[in-house]
């Protein structure tokens, strides 16, 4: 595994501290590379995506989790100042940290809709879009997660609403968990944390290829993972409802590639086709075979960042 090419930690004058690696060629197309959850953090296998004689991919670690710094994890964890658009306006920090121009965005499952909105907050700065496993973060699509595809997993589901206290039960689901996984009891947080990571697990199990995610073993990345998710899912990502795909069209001129699994029913196949009717530019690859990852959404993914490579079948201009 290649090692990044430059690594740092940059700093938002009020005590957030966020974790960037560059990695292949420091004179290359720059790529922007948007991780999932809210929460799971980058990974040094995600540098694999990057041809390293062709692009500089730019990688980080959203506010909370990973290597960035407060975790949300932390005992005194605050998320008051950790919004969609406090992240946006981190990707321009570092854009402009690196002395980027303009770049590709990829963004992957929850950095699909960060990516988009980026996209429409700063256009001019997109040279194209690549999304993968799309979702907007709708309260309606927060609802199908956390509700509606229980149908699917009957035996799952029940568990992940079981675990909430009688208490608690007049509450969406996503409202009783963000709040129980800062409940002041040290075993009634941990227990939320990994009911909400096991139902994580399950909806997502229908890739052909999924297996239990290791990351979920590790009881801090539970903590800080389910934390940020319900923290953006029962706020519907800080975003007006449909606000991203009424918006699409601010995207028209903006070459795109939106990669789904015919499978995927934590992501069900209607967002990513809708946003493709109103975002002129852009194209909908569907793999037949795939659900909400696996090898075929990773060799879309490949093969679309090859056509916007400088000689590449599309063009940035």
């Amino acid at each position: 595994m290649a090692a990044p090419s430059e690594t740092g930690m940059l700093d938002d004058g009020a005590g957030n501290r966020m974790y960037w690696e560059t990695c292949g060629n420091p004179k290359g197309t720059p790529v922007l590379f948007l991780h999932g959850g809210p929460g799971s953090g980058c990974s040094d296998g995600q540098r694999r995506l990057f041809d390293a004689n062709v692009f500089r991919g730019v990688l980080f670690d959203q506010r909370g989790c990973g290597r960035s710094r407060p975790l949300a994890s932390d005992a005194d964890a605050d998320l008051s100042g950790n919004t969609t658009a406090h992240l946006i306006a981190d990707i321009e920090r570092l854009r402009e940290h690196l002395g980027v121009d303009r770049w590709i965005v990829l963004g992957v499952s929850w950095g699909s809709t960060l990516g988009l909105a980026y996209a429409q907050a700063y256009p001019t700065r997109v040279a194209a879009l690549l999304l993968a496993l799309v979702t907007t973060t709708s309260r309606s699509e927060v609802r199908w997660l956390t509700q509606d595809v229980g149908r699917i997993f009957p035996r799952e589901w029940d568990r992940f609403a079981s675990a909430v206290p009688d208490s608690m039960r007049h509450m969406p689901l996503v409202d009783a968990y963000a709040e129980l996984l800062f409940d002041p009891d040290a075993a009634t947080r941990a227990g939320a944390a990994r009911a909400w990571c096991a139902w994580e697990d399950a909806h997502v199990s229908l890739a052909p290829t999924h297996a239990p995610d290791r990351k979920f073993e590790d009881p801090v990345f539970r903590l800080a993972f389910a934390r940020l998710v319900t923290h953006y899912w029962r706020h519907g990502a800080f975003l007006e409802e449909g606000q991203l795909l009424r918006d699409a069209s601010i995207l028209n001129g903006i070459p795109g590639v939106l990669i789904h699994g015919r499978f995927d029913v934590s992501s069900p196949l209607d967002t990513a086709w809708q946003l493709s009717r109103r975002w002129t530019t852009s194209r909908l690859e569907v793999i037949e075979d795939a659900g909400h990852g696996g090898s075929g959404v990773v060799a879309a993914m490949l093969r679309a960042l090859a056509e916007f490579a400088p000689n590449g079948a599309r063009s940035l201009r």
